[in-house]
């Protein structure tokens, strides 16, 4: 028998240090070749560790929530054969050095022992043993979090993939004792009644990233925000037309695609505003290619999935994309480059949008559009009492670099794009 020690691996980009924020296996557990061990985050994705050999794990360096170096003990193995550890007995102590604490297993067992089942895993597999099951990070977290082995859980996805449905099914009939590090419900007094309950959450993951982050913007950037309303009615009348006559074949539009398209053609006349600025080394960067980041909200918090070249898409494939977008930020499947290099963002709470609002600045751009809520209004159009549908854009500039005349300037041609849609379509 030998130890096999798995580093936290070089992510690159230069990245040193990686947030713990998920384990996928306990002490004492029995791993497989290409079994999924933990998930860390970068400031851009979430990455699985997969184990390069099987073996027993006689412990786990770190607890989820903490940051781990890149190239420290991860997870420590006993292993047929040498392992990769030189003159080391098979005894689970970390060195001393280590920064992070350790889940040491009690006392190994032989290798010809059987694996001992976790909480919901009393079920044969449901797929050939030793096979990886095919799911997202947040997915196998959920697992986790519900004591249930992802291998047991048979998947409806394609080519086998585990989905939510799935999982739900299976820990409903196979319920599992509730984890100790699984959050509890506060308890709800009658009405009238006193209740001293409290939760404590500990912030980690993407949570933990998008605070630092909004921190961040907050501290660095003085925000001016501007807010004015916009007539929305013949847009909308016109977005009525373009689907009853072309959704089944294109597929459906919402505002968002218009918005896109006005953006692009607003910041052909105001380029400061398509721009990025490096506070650290004094530059600011003026993009032609107008990179959206598109504010989308998931189970674990807010992210921002990048329209690449919004400016070359019609309103169609720009719908789709967006589409596409969310829906990989939503499953966890967003990559890197998904993820990164906006040049200006749109932020949206559709329904919830509210009258107005403050969004926050995607640091390090200069600027970011805010939609609210479309409403029925009453207004005075050529001394006339109407009802047309209004809508607030509630955007938000990096005053250091944005002047307020440009920002108010830059709105108002967004808001004479969106009210004569015509004009969307005119190449100037």
């Amino acid at each position: 028998m030998g130890i096999y020690i798995i580093k936290t691996p070089d992510i690159g980009e230069g990245i040193a240090e990686v947030e713990l924020v998920a384990w996928h296996v306990q002490v004492g557990d029995r791993v497989t070749l290409d079994q999924v061990l933990a998930d860390v985050m970068t400031e851009k994705a979430t990455v699985e560790i997969p184990s390069p050999v099987a073996g027993l794990i006689l412990s786990l360096n770190g607890a989820v929530g903490q940051t781990v170096a890149v190239g420290g003990e991860l997870v420590r193995l006993e292993v047929a054969g040498a392992g990769n550890v030189k003159g080391a007995a098979p005894a689970a102590v970390l060195p001393a050095a280590s920064a992070a604490p350790a889940l040491v297993a009690p006392a190994p067992t032989p290798l010809a022992t059987a694996p001992a089942l976790r909480p919901g895993s009393a079920t044969a597999a449901a797929r050939a043993p030793g096979e990886r099951a095919i799911a997202s990070p947040a997915l196998r977290r959920r697992a986790w979090e519900l004591g249930v082995e992802l291998e047991q859980v048979s998947g409806t996805g394609s080519g086998g993939r585990v989905m939510q449905a799935d999982l739900d099914a299976y820990a409903k009939a196979h319920p599992a004792p509730r984890s100790a590090a699984a959050p509890v419900a506060l308890a709800r007094a009658p009405l009238g009644g006193k209740v001293d309950t409290q939760q404590s959450i500990p912030v980690i993951g993407l949570r933990r990233r998008i605070a630092l982050k909004m921190q961040d913007a907050k501290r660095r950037i003085p925000h001016f925000t501007y807010v004015e309303e916009v007539d929305m009615s013949e847009l909308e009348m016109l977005r009525e037309r373009l689907n009853a006559q072309h959704a089944k074949q294109r597929g459906r539009l919402t505002v968002l695609p218009f918005l896109a398209r006005a953006m692009v053609l607003a910041l052909r006349e105001f380029p400061q505003v398509n721009a990025r600025f490096d506070d650290d080394l004094g530059v600011v960067t003026r993009y032609g290619a107008v990179h959206l980041g598109v504010a989308t909200q998931t189970e674990n918090g807010l992210m921002v999935p990048v329209l690449r070249h919004a400016e070359a898409h019609d309103l169609w494939s720009c719908a789709a994309e967006i589409s596409r977008l969310a829906e990989v930020a939503r499953s966890g499947k967003a990559t890197r480059e998904e993820l990164s290099g906006s040049t200006i963002t749109l932020t949206s709470l559709g329904a919830l949008g509210g009258i107005v609002s403050t969004p926050v600045i995607n640091h390090p751009e200069v600027a970011i559009v805010g939609v609210n809520r479309m409403v029925e209004r009453p207004v005075v159009r050529r001394g006339q009492m109407v009802v047309r549908q209004m809508m607030n854009l509630s955007s938000s500039f990096d005053h250091r670099v944005v002047d307020g005349l440009d920002a108010a300037k830059f709105i108002q041609a967004l808001r004479g794009y969106l009210e004569v849609p015509a004009t969307l379509f005119i190449e100037a």
